[in-house]
């Protein structure tokens, strides 16, 4: 029997997840709450207008609209308990519970966690007092640093270029709350170099089945210039995870990883569900049936549905964003030329968009991704960008170097370091 799926969140994650869902025989309709333009109306995918925040009132819209699987998105929504409390309702959920979710979203917890088991990570020390996180400051002899906010669903990364600005900060967020609830305590970091790398795993916790390594562009510009950013573009697999030892790829569903320069691995973070841009591009890539591993993951039988991904392909996602991301920027800016990216074979996932009189339009800092999946990085490639030049939207921005980074590192010869 055919089932009705609930995926909870409005971006781009969530509009992959349902795109790989209704894929499935089994799921019959996949409604999206929110949603966007992308998930509206979109042959087994719709949206809905449910409360997600009130569980009382989503349980029972799941229970009166025969909803037989939940897949939450939103990081804010796992802190504030959904999982446990749809499944207290008897209302099937694909996510941590809170408790579990303290890896994502309390940093000294995930840091403690690192060090009992004696997992290579960043020195670090907590503080809820102003006075001593500068002494530590100005003692440390980190080479930098980066000072991490936790609060709820408000992590905040900041990174500084020197003592005086880091005292400073911490006076901001510790002593003036800048931040308000999110500033209780704050985590002093050495701030590590290297590349940053994601491994994603399904466990059911007894079995980890690991996904495809991916690696996202942070920073706004090309050669990772301007501003952190939610992500500006992603491919997977990454080449230069497979020279790390399997062991630090956690059976957990995300770990953030550096590779140094000096071939060392450390781990940076935790993520308990699927991240964005990771979600647009690994999902491509799985050749077995999505729901059909989550169900097998929720009853603790993995290991008799492991996940299969196809070895001989590359997938490739370059970001449009509005003008001004990651600051001000304008919205309703209509998004014309969809149709011919999806003929061109591309998938064109949206992050922040929204329709208006008929029309789709920009909603947000980040409005779609350009997917494209083909036989090798370089063709994938160049079949985003060729996605990326038919779609319009006024003020558009995105990167012009996505992917280059593993051709470099593949063939480092034939293109040099500086295309990234």
């Amino acid at each position: 029997m055919a089932d009705r799926v609930l995926v909870i969140g409005g971006g781009g994650r969530e509009h992959a997840l349902a795109w790989k869902l209704a894929q499935s025989p089994h799921v019959k309709q996949v409604l999206v709450a929110p949603g966007n333009a992308g998930t509206a109306d979109n042959g087994k995918i719709s949206n809905s207008a449910v409360l997600v925040s009130n569980h009382t009132i989503l349980a029972q819209f799941c229970k009166d609209h025969n909803i037989g699987l939940v897949v939450i998105g939103p990081e804010a929504l796992l802190e504030a308990g959904i999982v446990d409390n749809l499944m207290s309702a008897q209302v099937r959920c694909f996510g941590p519970s809170a408790n579990a979710a303290q890896l994502e979203t309390d940093t000294s917890f995930a840091k403690a966690f690192l060090d009992r088991h004696r997992i290579p990570t960043a020195r670090w020390k907590a503080f809820a007092n102003p006075q001593e996180a500068c002494s530590f400051i100005t003692s440390t002899d980190f080479p930098a640093l980066v000072i991490k906010v936790d609060g709820p669903a408000a992590r905040r990364v900041i990174i500084v270029s020197s003592k005086e600005e880091a005292c400073r900060a911490v006076q901001e967020i510790l002593q003036d709350k800048m931040f308000g609830e999110a500033g209780e305590t704050v985590v002093i970091e050495e701030l590590l170099k290297g590349e940053e790398l994601s491994c994603l795993c399904f466990t059911d916790g007894v079995t980890v089945a690991s996904m495809p390594p991916a690696q996202v562009y942070k920073r706004l510009m090309d050669g990772d210039q301007g501003p952190n950013t939610a992500g500006m573009g992603a491919y997977c697999p990454a080449p230069q995870v497979y020279l790390c030892s399997s062991a630090f790829c956690l059976g957990v569903l995300q770990t953030g990883l550096m590779r140094t320069k000096d071939d060392d691995v450390k781990i940076l973070n935790f993520k308990c569900n699927f991240g964005d841009l990771h979600c647009q591009v690994i999902l491509p890539l799985l050749k077995n049936d999505f729901y059909e591993v989550i169900q097998a993951t929720i009853d603790g039988k993995l290991c008799s549905c492991m996940p299969v991904w196809s070895e001989n392909l590359t997938a490739v996602s370059v970001v449009m964003a509005s003008e001004g991301y990651p600051g001000d920027y304008a919205k309703g800016m209509e998004v014309t030329g969809l149709l011919q990216a999806r003929e061109l074979g591309l998938e064109v996932f949206h992050v922040g968009t929204a329709t208006q009189d008929g029309k789709v339009v920009t909603d947000g800092g980040r409005v779609l991704t350009v997917t494209a999946i083909k036989e090798n990085v370089m063709s994938a490639v160049e079949e985003a960008y060729t996605g990326v030049a038919a779609v319009c939207f006024k003020g558009a921005i995105y990167r012009k170097d996505i992917g280059y980074r593993p051709v470099h590192f593949l063939q480092p010869s034939m293109y040099p370091r500086v295309l990234y």
